[in-house]
């Protein structure tokens, strides 16, 4: 793939022969690599195909080359520029996106070159992002699972990445997400605290535990709307959580302790099609994120619809609503569920 780079001859190279005159622009390769460019037809000026590396640009010329994307340095994670970014707010040390469900995070088995790290590379310039957590990983602060959409928090420099994750250790970085879980959850709000380690069954699986090595978990809920039984279910529930902890999976699991599963959760559900709603990823969403910026002080308050998949499950449980809670009164307009269709 090659990028366009588009120059204007100025009065301090005018009258220099062409290969030289590129060799002088910021991001262009050696004067040798430049001509061999413009004898492989690569560069134009004025629109016009360039004929000779030794003809001379003129004052006010517009020159063109086309250059092929630099190859990633070693240990570098490679750019993606074709990824969508949804950004919310964007600064010189940090940025707030809205992932699409399905991108995963950052290189794992399976995944090398499409994933948010390589499509942030490509947006700032691995130069331009925090590497704390890795080479592999520059800018990311925390994870979302990659079927969970919604908000988080990258960071351009060492410094904002750290200061972004003490937040979230102090647990003042506010993250909250949206649930649709199985069953009727009979409590206006509550309160999860469990320890948290790898499953010894399953090793793709995180699972409750009291082990003296498990990570302590907390999840708060609110309970925004239910959904009264059908036939083949035992209704459903929507839910707002907040994480005051952040561990792998850590809402998905404890729903399943507490015996509401994510609706269409593919690893720790349960249910054929038809109680899953016909979801193939679980309903999970970060609609809320909150924090006072680590350099400037602002407080950054960003706010994120369902998307339209979720959003559409909502609907056809319209009809089976038992009301919303005064919360949910509240907060399930900003997610876009009174919308008109």
């Amino acid at each position: 793939m090659a990028l366009l780079r588009n120059f204007l001859v100025g009065p301090d190279t005018d009258g220099l022969r062409l290969d030289s005159f590129l060799a002088q622009q910021e991001g262009l390769p050696s004067r040798s690599a430049c001509a061999q460019l413009i004898e492989g037809g690569r560069v134009t000026i004025n629109g016009t195909p360039a004929k000779s590396k030794s003809e001379r640009v003129v004052l006010g010329d517009r020159v063109a080359a086309s250059v092929p994307e630099p190859k990633p340095a070693p240990g570098q994670l490679p750019a993606n520029p074709h990824i969508p970014l949804d950004i919310r707010f964007e600064d010189e040390h940090l940025l707030v996106l809205s992932k699409q469900a399905g991108l995963v995070c950052h290189p794992s088995p399976g995944h090398v070159d499409d994933t948010l790290a390589n499509a942030l590379v490509a947006h700032c310039g691995y130069a331009h992002l925090g590497l704390l957590q890795g080479e592999d990983r520059p800018g990311i602060v925390h994870r979302l699972d990659m079927d969970t959409s919604g908000l988080m928090v990258a960071a351009k420099d060492d410094q904002t990445q750290k200061d972004l994750q003490d937040l979230i250790r102090l647990r003042v970085l506010d993250r909250r997400y949206i649930t649709l879980v199985q069953g009727y959850v009979a409590p206006g709000s509550g309160t999860i605290t469990t320890g948290i380690a790898r499953s010894s069954r399953d090793r793709l699986r995180m699972a409750v535990s009291d082990d003296p090595l498990a990570r302590e978990a907390i999840t708060t809920f609110t309970t925004l709307e239910r959904f009264e039984a059908g036939r083949r279910d035992e209704g459903y529930s929507l839910l707002e959580c907040h994480l005051y902890t952040g561990r792998t999976h850590q809402i998905r699991v404890h729903m399943r302790h507490v015996g509401h599963h994510l609706v269409g959760d593919q690893l720790y559900g349960r249910g054929d099609d038809q109680r899953n709603l016909g979801l193939k990823r679980q309903f999970l969403h970060s609609w809320r994120i909150a924090f006072d910026h680590p350099r400037t002080g602002e407080h950054i308050v960003r706010a994120d619809r369902l998307p339209d998949d979720l959003l559409g499950i909502l609907e056809e449980l319209k009809g089976s609503s038992m009301g919303r809670s005064e919360v949910g009164e509240r907060i399930c307009p900003q997610l876009g569920m009174d919308d008109p269709s």
